[in-house]
């Protein structure tokens, strides 16, 4: 019994790591206090024991939770993955993640028009290595991950993300080496949050807040504490919603980015 014991909720416990590795939220956030009392047990080496009836009631919440569920469904990819002939999918491709160092560039043609694209660091540590580098760029797309309302830093777990993101947004907005660069926002994860905002309230976030948890009050709501950032009365700052799993959604978003980079270039041309 002790071994069947270690290995169920040892493996359950694998399904939480790999949930944090892949950026898979709970369903109900209720849950992480469930995750930490499972964690605890494996790291206390107390996983052979019978299960107390709270830690029974704990695995058998965790399991029926949602984002356990999607967890589990994407470690099932594992075969298909491991197959010799594996070929990346554009869903596989779009769903990767690799933490950005210094700084990136990109070049691609879209529309006939060659771009350089340059990713930076959005990290505290990694921010001086970029900040002053583009005095000249032709726009910045600032993106921001709305389902980080109820998150906190990696680096920094007192802070908010979405705080954090605000403060960036204002030191760029404002920065004198932007002064005339167009600023594109990007309100990201959409969908994910969409979700959220159902069970997660935004009072999380913005305490102030007092309009209808749906998406569409929400989503308004946290765009205008962006735009307020902006002290500068010319300029512009261009926000979408994205999802960037969505092949169509950013289609027609990097349709409407094309639109204004080129519009903004040519009235500093004088020729718009």
């Amino acid at each position: 019994k002790p071994v069947v014991y270690s290995n169920t909720i040892q493996s359950l416990a694998a399904i939480l790591r790999a949930m944090d590795s892949l950026g898979i939220e709970f369903g109900d956030k209720d849950r992480k206090a469930d995750a930490k009392l499972v964690c605890d047990v494996v790291s206390r080496m107390e996983d052979t024991e019978p299960y107390s009836a709270e830690l029974l009631a704990a695995m058998k919440r965790l399991w029926s939770d949602p984002g356990t569920q999607e967890c589990f469904n994407q470690l099932q990819k594992y075969n298909r993955i491991g197959a010799a002939d594996y070929q990346p999918t554009e869903q596989d491709i779009l769903r990767t993640r690799v933490k950005t160092t210094g700084i990136v560039e990109t070049h691609f043609t879209f529309k006939n028009l060659h771009f350089r694209l340059f990713d930076v660091g959005g990290q505290r540590s990694e921010r001086k290595k970029w900040i002053h580098c583009f005095e000249d760029v032709t726009a910045i797309i600032f993106c921001v991950a709305l389902s980080g309302y109820d998150q906190v830093l990696h680096e920094d777990e007192t802070t908010n993300r979405m705080h954090e993101s605000l403060m960036l947004f204002d030191s760029i907005c404002n920065n004198k080496f932007f002064i005339d660069t167009s600023i594109i926002l990007f309100l990201n994860k959409k969908d994910l949050f969409a979700e959220k905002i159902k069970k997660s309230p935004l009072t999380i976030c913005f305490p102030e807040y007092t309009g209808a948890n749906t998406y569409e009050d929400a989503t308004a709501y946290i765009q205008v504490q962006f735009e307020s950032k902006n002290r500068s009365p010319n300029k512009e700052i261009y926000c979408h919603l994205t999802c960037a799993t969505d092949t169509g959604n950013i289609q027609v978003v990097f349709d409407a980015v094309t639109d204004i980079i080129i519009a903004n270039n040519l009235r500093g041309c004088g020729l718009y």
